[in-house]
């Protein structure tokens, strides 16, 4: 007996595992007991024991989905709603997926037992929701544009005043924005008014028919690059939100003329509408949006369309709201369309015309345009190769009582005579430029038989390597009013073509001069624009011409008082000059560039401390004199001025 009781082997005694475990352990608990255990073979593995708990999920993981939707529709507050989300991805599509008009307000006023709603208890820290009137603003870009990041935006703000306006640009290349993201923003943004989706290339109908049912305070709508999203898309939109004022389609290609016949039908309060690169499109869609109900279209934008004369009828016939016009790679509009659309005499109220890259702007339709549009006030021709003098002059007679600005962009076949016609018989012309227009040649011309244009203040010539001082000259005897003169990249105008001009306009004074890179000027030109407008120049811009010394900041620092933006950037000025800008009489220099200026040096850092007392703006740029080090120390002490060095 004794040795059954006392054994001793290679057996073990431990606990656990037997039957007689919980036996054990009281018999443990009353004092000491030899107990002998039957054998049992050895644990491959010797260690400390391991107990092995089996890990369970939470109670209410297990819960299905639309369990957990009916709690989550029961959370009051936004401030519980948004705790819930933040439990895990999972909870927040779910809480994403609630609409606004779904959530549960439940009322506590009169409990199950009768009692009356004095007795109810109010949290000091009560979460009262802030009404959704839809004044916030989120952009994703990139890859921020996920589908989390807009349930997350849905979520967050439908208790803290509604989402207004969303912009997605872009979309994360693994992850990026579909139906899904956006079902979410519809469910839980029902104040949203202006949405903007560029290059999402996952999100199709499903996703704007959503948008559709729920945001129907919809106002704006911009479409750019959504090759996925079709008219059904579209056709939705115009269904369901009639408040919709402006609508941009953009490279989408499988919107094509149903959904801009919905549009018409449906959206009366469409006041801007802008189309481009839609293959679909055409004159079906674009005539049966303008002839429509939609009457009160201002604003209309028609870039590279398979759209043709019958197009451009419509608007000259209906289009009697249309304040701005821009028609742009209308490669299948002829001259007989432009001329229908002036005719028609429907454009009365248009006061703004851009034409681009149009084959059928010629001479006879843009002269019909300008007398049919009698309230046209700024007329901008880019790239028309068959534009002339001829159809120039005979606008200007036209147009003569309304137009106030005129821009001519690579129009090769106007020339200089043409330019100083069409000048002279407007009557009301403000502002004249002229980009690249290689038609125009320096070349002499009687402009004493030419009338002065005394209503122009604002002349800007680039970019014309044809033009010279012989026109130039010219120029400035009609237009002896003028306030603002830019003439960057005239290379060929030299003193003796810009001071007479200067001297014409001295009586009105110039406000903003313009001369980049005029590399003939030199320091006498900009004496006596300091000498003769030296008390109403504000802005002046010598960039590049390297022919301007010292002399010239000398003469700015003493004449320009209200100078506050000066570029002499490339200029071969020195540390004279700009310790003498610095004891200047203008009090008011915001912006400085000296980029460039290799002759600054390290001389010039306490001087440029002293500008910055009044600098918002200083370009050191390419200062190669100035030693980084310095440069820290005018970064130190000019701390509210912005330095680019």
């Amino acid at each position: 007996m004794p040795t059954l009781v006392n054994y001793s082997g290679d057996d073990e005694f431990y606990s656990g595992g037997s039957l007689c475990s919980a036996d054990l352990g009281l018999m443990l608990s009353l004092g000491h007991a030899q107990v002998y255990c039957p054998l049992r073979k050895r644990a491959r593995i010797s260690g400390p024991f391991i107990i092995e708990e089996r890990t369970k999920n939470p109670s209410i993981e297990i819960l299905p989905d639309e369990c957990l939707f009916e709690i989550f529709r029961r959370l009051q507050g936004g401030r519980q709603r948004s705790a819930a989300a933040c439990v895990s991805k999972r909870w927040l599509m779910l809480s994403s997926n609630v609409r606004s008009s779904e959530i549960c307000h439940t009322d506590l006023s009169v409990a199950d037992n009768g009692t009356s709603s004095d007795a109810k208890m109010v949290s000091a820290d009560e979460d009262v929701e802030v009404e959704c009137d839809g004044y916030l603003t989120r952009c994703l870009e990139g890859k921020k544009a996920t589908d989390i990041r807009l349930a997350a935006i849905a979520v967050g703000t439908s208790s803290r005043g509604g989402l207004g306006k969303l912009s997605v640009r872009g979309s994360n290349s693994v992850r990026g924005i579909t139906n899904v993201g956006l079902s979410a923003i519809a469910h839980g943004c029902p104040s949203l008014r202006v949405l903007s989706l560029w290059n999402v290339p996952y999100v199709g109908d499903e996703g704007l028919v959503e948008i559709a049912r729920g945001c129907h305070s919809l106002e704006k709508l911009d479409l750019s690059q959504c090759p996925s999203i079709s008219n059904k898309g579209l056709v939705a939109i115009a269904e369901n939100c009639p408040s919709l004022t402006s609508l941009a389609i953009e490279s989408c290609r499988n919107i094509g003329n149903e959904g801009l016949q919905a549009i018409g039908r449906c959206c009366t309060k469409l006041q801007s509408l802008t189309i481009k690169d839609c293959p679909l499109v055409g004159d079906q869609g674009v005539a049966s949006l303008l002839s429509s109900g939609a009457t009160m279209l201002k604003k209309v934008k028609l870039n590279s369309l398979n759209i043709t004369d019958f197009s451009l009828a419509v608007i000259g016939h209906y289009g009697k709201a249309i304040t701005d016009l821009n028609l742009s790679s209308l490669r299948n509009v002829s001259q007989k369309g432009f001329w229908v659309m002036g005719n028609a005499r429907g454009l009365q109220s248009l006061a703004s015309l851009s034409i681009t890259l149009c084959r059928g702007a010629t001479d006879v339709s843009v002269e019909a345009v300008g007398k049919g549009c009698s309230n046209l006030k700024h007329m901008c021709l880019r790239k028309c190769c068959f534009v002339s003098d001829g159809g120039l002059v005979a606008f200007a007679r036209a147009a003569t009582g309304s137009l106030e600005s005129l821009l001519l962009e690579e129009c090769n076949r106007i020339t200089q005579a043409g330019i100083l016609n069409a000048v002279s018989n407007f009557g009301k012309l403000k502002s004249l430029s002229l980009v690249k227009c290689m038609g125009v040649k320096d070349l002499p011309l009687q402009a004493s038989l030419l009338s002065p244009c005394e209503s122009l203040r604002s002349l800007s010539i680039r970019s014309c390597p044809g033009f010279g001082s012989t026109s130039l000259a010219m120029v400035g005897t009609l237009c002896p009013q003028l306030h603002h003169l830019d003439l960057s990249g005239l290379t060929g105008i030299t003193d003796a073509g810009l001071l007479p001009l200067l001297e014409m306009s001295s009586k009105a004074g110039l406000v903003k001069v313009n001369l980049t890179d005029c590399l003939n000027l030199t320091d006498e030109v900009v004496l006596s624009l300091a000498r003769l407008h030296g008390e109403t120049l504000e802005l002046l811009n010598l960039d590049g011409c390297r022919k301007v010394t010292d002399a010239s900041l000398v003469a700015i620092a003493n004449n320009c008082p209200l100078l506050n933006d000066l570029d002499v950037s490339k200029c071969s000025i020195t540390d004279s000059g700009v310790a003498a800008l610095s004891h200047g009489v203008q009090v008011n220099l915001q912006i400085l560039s000296i980029s460039g200026c290799s002759m600054v040096t390290k001389k010039s850092v306490p001087s440029l401390i002293k500008l910055g007392e009044s600098l918002v703006g200083l370009n050191l740029q390419h200062c190669n004199a100035i030693s980084s080090s310095r440069v820290e120390i005018i970064v130190e002490d000019l701390w509210r001025c912005d330095i680019l060095s």
